[in-house]
C-alpha cells in the first residue's frame, strides 16, 4: 500500500507542478480564491486571512452530489483531520471525530451547527453496542441534516477556533450554513430529482468452504447407539444419516451427492420433504440474501426577495429500500429560511427545519442472533440451503429453522430461518425533529450591531422491537422463544438563548478592531421511559405491553429525566493592521450544573496570530498569497448529569412491593472539568494566481483530569468511582494541497489532496492502574494504555524468538503468559484522499480516492469463523496435495510459518480435523485475528452536463444539469479479509472492534437538477 499510494502522490503533484509552472503566464482567467468570509464559532462571519487557527470549507455542492442517509457520509475523505467512521449499515450512526480522542467517557464527536443552532448528535443506542454487544443502530442526529439544503460547511478543527463555543467545542465544530433566499422578485424554483441502486461489495463478504458439513470433529450426524436409536423413519433399523441440525459448526463430514440424509428439512413434519432423505450437498450458502437497495430522493425549493428580505421554502422526500428483506427507510424534510429588513437598523431571521423519519427493519448488530451476520461470519452449516429456507418459511410462515436443538422435539436452537427473522422480528421506529433558530440584529452605529438569537433543537422519539414467539432464546430479555415487545419513547431538547454584541471598527492609523461580547445560556433535557414485556407474549402476534405473559416487574420498566444547563459569559477581540497582521484573544467562563459547587465556573481562554506576508512582496505573480498563523487555547468539559452524589435506585412497586438499589459505580462530589491545551501553527500558500496552493498545519494538544469510571475495592460496596484520572497527549499534522494544471478557456483540471496523521498517547493515569478500559469484546479488551496510544488492543500474543513467531510440540503457535499484552492499535496512523474534478465546456467530472495507513482491527468474525470451518482457509489442499481436514496419518495438517523452539525453521504438520484447529478462536492466540485497516477507496464519483443556455433559449427554464452518479464504487486495496475495515457496530468511543459485520454497497444512479 504504501508504494501505491506514494505513487499517485508524485505522479499527481509532479505532473501537476510542471503543467502548472508551463502554462501560469498563459493563464489570464481569474482563478478561485483561497480568501473570502467564512463562517466561524457563534455563526460570526471573519474574513479568512484574519483567521489564526485552521478552518476548512466544503461547498454543498460536493456534499449533495450523491444522496446519503447520513450527510457525515458524504464528508468523509473531503477534510484533513477529519476522521468520519460508519457503521455500513442502513440508516445506521457515524462518527465525526476531528484530531482523535481526547475523552474516554464523553463524546469525542465534533459539535454540530446548522445556522447557528447546536445539534444533538447522539443515538441513544444499547450502551453495549459499540464493544460487540447486540442491538439496533438507530443513527444520529447528523441524518436528519439535509444534505440537499447545504450552502457550505466549514470545519472549524482546534480549540481555538471552537473557543467560543464552551465546553461542547472541545472536540472541533462542524458549522453548516443552509441555503438561502436571493434578492429576486422573481420567483426561483429548484428542482433535484436523484435515484440510486446499491449491490453488494463481494470483497466484504465471507468466502465459504464448499466441501464440508455441519460438525465440530470431522462427523456431521447422530451418534448411532447399540439400543436402535436414533430411528426417524420408524423401520426399526437405527439411521446413521440424520444431520445433527443443532451443531452450527462446519467440521463435519466431506460433502458426498451419492450418500442420502435426513437434513433438516427432512425432519419437519410440516415440510413437503419430511421422511425424504436428500443428497449430502453444499447448500447455496447466505450470500444469496442481500439484494438490491434503492434509494430515492426529491427535493423542491422555492425562493424570492427583494431589498427589504428574502425567503427560501424547500421540501424533500427520501426513500431507501434497504437491501435486506423488509427495511426501508422514509424521511420527509420541510425547512424554511427567512430575513427582513423592518428599519435600516433592524433585521429579523428565522431558520426552521422539520423532520419525520420513519425506520423499520434496520438490522441488528453486534454478537446477537437477530444480527444475520452473526451466523453468516461464525457459526453456519454449510449443508444449508437459504432457498430451501426462504421456501420453508414461505409455506408454513413459521419459524422452520435449520438449527433444531433436537429432531424429536423440534425446539429451535441459537438461530432462526432468517426469512422468518427478518419478516416477523423487527424493529420500526417514527421520530419527529424540530430544529432552528429565531433572532434580530440591531444596528447601533456602523461599527456596533447587537444579534439576539433563540435556538432549539427538539425530537420525540417512538422505538418498538418485536420478537416472535417461537423464536430462538434472544430479545433483551431471555424468554427462550416465548416472544417480546419493547417499546421505548423519547423527548429529547435544547435550547440556547445567544446575546452578542459585535464591533467591527477601524480605528484609524492603518488598524481595524473586529470584537464579540455576549452570552450564552444553554439547557438540554431529556426524558421518557421504556418498558419490555415479561415472559414472553400471551398471545402470538399481539405487540402490546398488556399482552405480557406475567406480570411486570422492576426489572421490565426504566423512566429517565436528565437535566442540565450551562450559562457562558465571553468576548473575542482581534486587532488587524494594515489588513495584513492579526492578533486575536477569547476569554469564556462557563457555569455547569454537572459539576460540584466549588468547581462548576472554570474559564478557559485562546490567543491566536495571524501574519498575511504577502502583503510586503513588491510582485505577487509567483507568491500571490501567504500567511502564517500561531494560536494557543485551552478550553474545558464538564461531565453527564448526575455523577456527584451516590443515591438510591428506586424501583417501581407492584402488588404492593416497594425497594430501592444502588448503582454499582460510585459518585464522586469533588470531580473536576477536563481540561484540554493546544498549541497550533499554521502556514498558507498561493502560487501563480492560485493555481498551485496549500495549507499546512501542526498542532499539540493535551487534554488533562478526564472523567472515567476505574475499579475500585469491592469492599466499598462498588466496584468502580467516578475519578479525574489521567492525561491524553495528541500531537499531528494536517496538509491540503490544492493544484490546477491545466486551465484553458474550454478545459480545467484541479487536483485537491489531503493528508493528516495524528498520534495519540496516554501520558498520566491516576492511582495504581495503567489501563483505562473503553470496551470489552470476549477476552480482548480496547481502552487507553499508559504510554500507549489510546486505541491500544490487547489480548493475548504469539511468542517470539528473534522476531519469528514461534510453534509448539503439536504444530500450533504458541500463546504467550500473558492474557492481556498489546496486540495492536486501532488509531490509524495516517489518513489521506484525492479529490480530482476535470471540466470540459459543459462537462464536469470529479472522484474521490480516499487512504487510510493502519488502525488495526480485531476482528471476533474470523476468529469465530475460522474457528467453526466456514471460510475457505479452513478446506482445501495443504502442501502435499492432500485435504488439510485429512488426519495427520493420512498427509492432512498444516505447517505454520515460523520457528520450533531452537529456533529452526518449523517443520512440525498441525493437525486441521476439528474446531480446535491452529486457526480459529480455541487455539490460536488473539494476535492471529488482529488485522492492518488500510485501505484505498474509490469513494465518490460525478459526471454531469449541464445543457448550455443557447439550448434552453427562451424556455422558463434558466438550468439544467444531468448527473451520472457513484458511491463507495471500488475497495482499491484493504488487508481485511471480507469485510470492510471502516464497518463499525455504533457510533462511539470503542474502536478496533469487529463483530457481525454487515457488508458495503457499491451504489450507482443518476440525477437531474432544474432551475426555474
Amino acid at each position: 500500500m504504501k508504494k501505491l499510494t506514494t505513487g499517485l502522490l508524485v505522479l499527481v503533484l509532479t505532473s501537476s507542478l510542471a503543467v502548472a509552472n508551463a502554462q501560469q503566464k498563459k493563464d489570464t482567467i481569474k482563478t478561485k480564491e483561497i480568501e473570502g468570509v467564512v463562517v466561524t464559532a457563534l455563526g460570526i462571519k471573519r474574513e479568512k486571512r484574519s483567521l489564526g487557527y485552521s478552518t476548512t470549507e466544503v461547498k454543498g455542492d460536493q456534499v449533495s452530489n450523491v444522496p446519503v442517509a447520513n450527510v457525515s457520509d458524504a464528508l468523509a475523505g473531503q477534510v484533513a483531520g477529519l476522521n468520519i467512521t460508519q457503521s455500513g449499515t442502513m440508516g445506521g450512526s457515524a462518527n465525526v471525530v476531528i484530531r482523535g480522542i481526547k475523552s474516554l467517557t464523553s463524546s469525542n464527536q465534533a459539535l454540530i451547527v446548522v445556522d447557528g443552532t447546536p445539534i444533538n448528535n447522539d443515538t441513544f443506542n444499547q450502551a453495549n453496542m459499540g464493544s460487540g454487544g447486540g442491538g439496533y443502530d438507530y443513527a444520529n442526529g447528523m441524518a436528519d441534516i439535509n444534505p440537499n439544503d447545504i450552502e457550505s460547511v466549514n470545519v472549524l478543527k482546534g480549540a481555538a477556533a471552537s473557543a467560543l463555543y464552551g465546553s461542547r467545542g472541545m472536540n472541533g465544530v462542524v458549522m453548516i450554513t443552509t441555503k438561502k433566499g436571493k434578492k429576486s422578485r422573481k420567483i426561483g424554483v429548484e428542482f433535484n430529482s436523484s435515484v440510486t441502486i446499491g449491490t453488494v461489495d463481494k470483497s466484504t463478504l465471507p468466502k465459504y468452504q464448499h466441501e464440508y458439513g455441519g460438525g465440530t470433529n470431522g462427523n456431521s450426524f447422530y451418534k448411532v447407539y447399540p439400543d436402535g436409536t436414533p430411528d426417524i423413519n420408524g423401520d426399526g433399523i437405527a439411521d446413521n444419516n440424520i444431520v445433527s441440525t443443532y451443531n452450527d459448526s462446519s467440521f463435519g463430514s466431506r460433502f458426498d451427492p451419492n450418500l442420502l440424509v435426513y437434513n433438516w428439512d427432512s425432519q419437519y413434519p410440516g415440510l413437503p420433504g419430511y421422511l425424504k432423505p436428500t443428497p449430502w450437498v453444499a447448500g447455496k450458502d447466505p450470500n444469496m440474501i442481500w439484494n438490491t437497495s434503492t434509494t430515492y430522493q426529491n427535493s423542491i425549493a422555492f425562493s424570492a426577495g427583494n431589498e427589504k428580505g428574502k425567503y427560501r421554502v424547500g421540501y424533500t422526500n427520501f426513500y431507501q429500500q434497504g437491501a435486506l428483506i423488509n427495511s426501508e427507510i422514509k424521511k420527509n424534510t420541510l425547512d424554511f429560511s427567512a430575513d427582513y429588513n423592518f428599519t435600516d437598523k433592524l433585521n429579523v431571521f428565522t431558520n426552521i427545519s422539520y423532520i419525520n423519519t420513519r425506520g423499520k427493519g434496520r438490522v441488528y448488530t453486534g454478537y446477537e442472533s437477530r444480527n444475520p451476520m452473526q451466523g453468516f461470519r461464525g457459526w453456519w452449516n454449510m449443508s444449508v440451503d437459504m432457498d430451501k429456507q426462504r421456501q420453508a418459511y414461505e409455506l408454513t410462515g413459521k419459524n422452520m429453522t435449520w438449527n433444531l436443538q433436537d429432531w424429536e422435539e423440534q425446539t429451535v436452537g441459537y438461530t432462526d430461518n432468517y426469512f422468518f427473522n427478518r419478516n416477523q422480528n423487527y424493529e420500526t421506529d417514527d421520530r419527529n425533529r424540530y430544529f432552528g433558530n429565531v433572532g434580530l440584529n440591531y444596528k447601533f452605529t456602523d461599527w456596533l450591531n447587537f444579534m439576539g438569537r433563540y435556538t432549539f433543537d427538539t425530537f420525540d422519539d417512538l422505538r418498538e422491537e418485536r420478537v416472535a414467539k417461537g423464536s430462538s432464546d434472544q430479545g433483551r430479555l431471555s424468554n427462550g422463544g416465548k416472544g417480546e415487545y419493547y417499546v421505548m419513547m423519547q423527548k429529547v431538547y435544547e435550547m440556547n438563548y445567544d446575546g452578542i454584541f459585535n464591533i467591527n471598527k477601524d480605528l484609524g492609523g492603518d488598524f481595524n478592531l473586529n470584537g464579540n461580547i455576549g452570552f450564552n445560556l444553554r439547557r438540554n433535557k431529556r426524558y421518557g421511559m421504556s418498558v419490555v414485556t415479561n415472559a414472553g407474549l400471551k398471545v402470538a402476534g399481539l405487540y402490546s405491553i398488556t399482552n405480557s405473559a406475567e406480570p411486570l416487574t422492576e426489572k421490565n420498566l426504566l423512566d429517565f429525566d436528565n437535566t442540565k444547563s450551562n450559562l457562558g459569559l465571553f468576548a473575542q477581540a482581534s486587532l488587524g493592521y494594515k489588513n495584513m497582521l492579526f492578533v486575536d484573544g477569547s476569554y469564556r467562563r462557563d457555569r455547569s450544573s454537572t459539576l460540584p459547587s466549588n468547581k462548576r465556573s472554570y474559564g478557559y481562554y485562546s490567543l491566536s496570530g495571524s501574519f498575511v506576508f504577502s502583503e510586503l512582496l513588491k510582485s505577487k505573480d509567483k507568491i500571490n498569497f501567504g500567511k502564517v498563523r500561531l494560536n494557543y487555547a485551552e478550553v474545558g468539559n464538564d461531565t453527564d448529569p448526575y455523577n456527584l452524589r451516590n443515591t438510591y435506585i428506586f424501583n417501581p412497586g407492584f402488588d404492593g412491593a416497594f425497594n430501592a438499589g444502588a448503582s454499582t459505580i460510585s459518585k464522586n462530589p469533588e470531580l473536576g472539568p477536563e481540561r484540554l491545551k493546544e498549541l497550533e501553527a499554521g502556514l498558507e500558500m498561493g502560487f501563480f494566481r492560485n493555481r498551485l496552493s496549500f495549507d499546512v498545519s501542526l498542532y499539540k494538544q493535551k487534554t488533562e483530569d478526564l472523567i472515567t469510571p476505574t475499579d475500585i475495592s469491592g469492599g466499598s460496596g462498588f466496584t468502580k468511582m467516578w475519578v479525574n484520572a489521567g492525561n491524553i497527549e495528541n500531537k499531528g499534522i494536517e496538509a491540503r494541497l490544492t493544484v490546477v494544471p491545466i486551465k484553458t478557456t474550454d478545459f480545467t483540471w484541479e487536483v485537491t489532496a489531503n493528508w493528516s496523521k495524528n498520534k495519540s498517547i496516554v501520558t498520566h493515569i491516576n492511582g495504581d492502574n495503567d489501563f483505562l478500559p473503553l470496551a470489552k469484546m470476549w477476552n480482548v479488551t480496547s481502552g487507553a494504555k499508559l504510554g500507549e496510544s489510546t486505541g491500544t488492543i490487547r489480548g493475548t500474543n504469539f511468542v517470539y524468538l528473534n522476531g519469528e513467531r514461534v510453534v509448539g510440540d503439536d504444530g500450533a503457535y504458541l500463546i504467550s503468559d500473558n492474557p492481556q499484552e498489546v496486540i495492536g492499535d486501532a488509531v490509524p496512523k495516517w489518513r489521506g484522499s484525492i479529490m480530482n474534478t476535470l471540466r470540459y465546456k459543459n462537462f464536469s467530472l470529479s472522484f474521490l480516492i480516499d487512504m487510510k495507513k493502519g488502525g488495526d482491527v480485531y476482528s471476533q468474525d474470523m476468529a469465530f469463523g475460522l474457528l467453526s470451518g466456514l471460510y475457505e482457509e479452513t478446506a482445501g489442499l495443504n502442501d502435499l496435495g492432500n485435504p488439510i481436514r485429512n488426519t495427520l496419518a493420512n498427509g492432512g495438517g498444516v505447517i505454520l510459518p515460523g520457528v520450533k523452539a531452537d529456533g529452526t525453521p518449523n517443520d512440525i504438520r498441525a493437525s486441521f480435523t476439528n474446531v480446535n484447529n491452529p486457526y480459529g478462536y480455541n487455539r490460536a492466540p488473539e494476535a492471529m485475528h488482529v488485522y492492518d485497516g488500510s485501505f484505498v477507496k474509490l469513494r465518490n464519483v460525478t459526471l454531469s452536463y449541464k445543457l448550455p443556455k443557447e439550448m434552453l433559449g427562451n424556455t422558463f427554464i434558466e438550468s439544467l444539469t444531468f448527473s451520472v452518479i457513484g458511491r463507495n464504487l471500488w475497495i482499491i486495496h484493504k488487508n481485511l479479509p471480507y469485510s470492510d475495515p471502516e464497518s463499525m457496530m455504533s457510533a462511539g468511543n470503542a474502536i478496533g472492534f469487529q463483530n457481525g459485520a454487515h457488508p458495503t454497497y457499491r451504489e450507482i444512479g443518476a440525477s437531474v437538477k432544474v432551475e426555474f
